[in-house]
């Protein structure tokens, strides 16, 4: 996806002669969404809003969006396939926390002309109030796939206490490496998630001879 640069945004804004929308894709109603919670923030912005910035009926929205928190966190289910191919394909030589750690890695690697926008989603999702019970289920399913991939290297079920562990830390790491990267503009996101998790290494590197 590309950055919702103000110039991008105002070409997909305004509407061509006719009343037609210029388009109506997801990758533009996010960017017109971001649009307009940084203009007006995210609890004062409607469905309404965005359908009527992009020119769109409400209920097109609805054909691309779930609703208005749907549209923050994009395309992250299909993200999740991702993530859980990347330790799918890792070695079975490979440490676990070496496997875990450059898979969360990989998994937050974006494009710079992505990053802008990234951070202002991350923003939204750790801040906004709004947002917190919908991230604890999107997060729940990120954990799961730690969890399961743990569970499986370590010869356990997925409902032992050890590979919950591992998928409760890995996220704790996580999120904290982003709250850093969210306080600190010109801190590096890919270096935070390392050193974060590298730190829980000495602790649950051990739990694979356990």
């Amino acid at each position: 996806m590309e950055s919702p640069t103000s110039s991008t945004v105002a070409s997909v804004v305004r509407a061509p002669k006719g009343g037609r929308p210029r388009a109506t894709t997801r990758p533009d109603l996010e960017r017109i969404g971001f649009e307009l919670f940084a203009r007006q923030g995210f609890d004062a912005t409607t469905v309404d809003d965005i359908a009527g910035a992009a020119g769109i009926a409400r209920r097109t929205f609805f054909r691309y969006f779930a609703s208005k928190n749907d549209l923050v966190w994009g395309d992250f289910e299909q993200q999740l396939a991702g993530f859980r191919d990347l330790l799918n394909a890792t070695g079975p030589n490979v440490p676990i926390m070496t496997a875990l750690r450059a898979a969360v890695v990989d998994f937050n690697r974006f494009d710079a002309t992505v990053v802008p926008w990234h951070r202002q989603r991350m923003q939204l999702i750790l801040t906004v109030p709004t947002l917190q019970a919908d991230a604890t289920l999107r997060y729940r399913s990120w954990r799961a796939i730690v969890t399961d991939f743990a569970a499986r290297r370590l010869g356990l079920a997925a409902s032992d206490a050890i590979p919950r562990l591992f998928g409760h830390t890995l996220l704790a790491a996580a999120v904290t490496a982003y709250e850093h990267w969210l306080a600190v503009p010109d801190a590096e996101l890919s270096e935070l998630l390392d050193t974060a998790i590298r730190r829980l290494e000495d602790g649950l590197g051990g739990a694979s001879s356990a």
